[in-house]
């Protein structure tokens, strides 16, 4: 008949079943706002490989973790990669997202408040600081094999949207995704060196 089987009998398709709970999935929280500082700062202490950012801004880490720099100086100065993306202000994305938040020229500032943050690194031997001009649908920080992903939901700021906190349990998973995604945008950003 020249049909795909399905199409003829839609019966035949086997549905996935869901898994209740992800063995990947450490935590959910309602909310970024619900989870303390030092959960943040604790799995990026504990990185030795590792440790990306992929924000529009997030200056509550340096507002709450006055040492994030330090903290990022001294996993660098022991081998660990650190790449950091922040959201460019300029770019239309960013300026939308402040848009539909109804935070307005709110976020542009806090991308420029992030990157006066987090320039003085730039310079730092194993730390890459960039600015993407993607539409951010995820923040991601992420320390070694563990990730705090932070979901974004149109019209509700980043600290009101929901975050989970996965932990890498095997090739091709959840995180994998998380990580690609990093790559991706990471990819696609332009060094602060290279900005006026």
């Amino acid at each position: 008949l020249g049909e795909d089987v399905h199409a003829l009998w839609p019966a035949l398709r086997q549905a996935r079943p869901a898994r209740a709970v992800s063995p990947e999935l450490v935590a959910l929280y309602d909310q970024r706002a619900d989870i303390p500082v030092s959960t943040f700062v604790d799995m990026l202490t504990q990185a030795r490989e590792r440790i990306d950012v992929l924000v529009y801004a997030a200056v509550f880490l340096h507002e709450a973790y006055p040492r994030l720099n330090d903290l990022l100086r001294e996993r660098a100065a022991d081998g660990c990669a650190v790449r950091i993306a922040v959201g460019d202000p300029d770019s239309p994305n960013v300026q939308q997202r402040g848009t539909e938040e109804k935070f307005g020229h709110g976020i542009e500032s806090r991308c420029r408040l992030a990157l006066m943050h987090y320039r003085p690194l730039a310079e730092v031997a194993g730390i890459e600081v960039r600015t993407h001009a993607t539409t951010l649908y995820n923040s991601i920080y992420r320390a070694d094999d563990q990730a705090l992903v932070n979901a974004h939901v149109w019209g509700v700021n980043a600290y009101g949207a929901p975050v989970w906190h996965l932990r890498r349990s095997w090739e091709g998973g959840m995180f994998d995704t998380y990580a690609s995604s990093f790559d991706a945008v990471w990819e696609t950003a332009r060094p602060i060196s290279e900005e006026g």
